[in-house]
């Protein structure tokens, strides 16, 4: 399977593409679409550490106390 056949269109308004446009000009990406894929990318990653990540109840309260006892809170 050649890599256009993964792809797929995602239509976006014309002014959102354009302010895209002018952002990117000295980023180092060589698209808009690449920059979106991008972000996309970043922000599902994010999405996954927050799952991965969280703690329990008991483990805020013990963070907590501890910070409390260091003087932060």
């Amino acid at each position: 399977m050649n890599k256009k056949e993964n792809n797929v269109t995602i239509k976006i308004p014309r002014p959102l593409y354009d302010n895209l446009g002018k952002i990117i000009t000295e980023s180092g990406f060589h698209s808009v679409t690449e920059f979106i894929v991008y972000v996309l990318r970043d922000l599902i990653s994010s999405r996954e550490m927050e799952k991965e990540s969280s703690l329990s109840n008991k483990e805020i309260e013990m963070v907590k106390k501890r910070l409390k006892s260091l003087g932060y809170l």
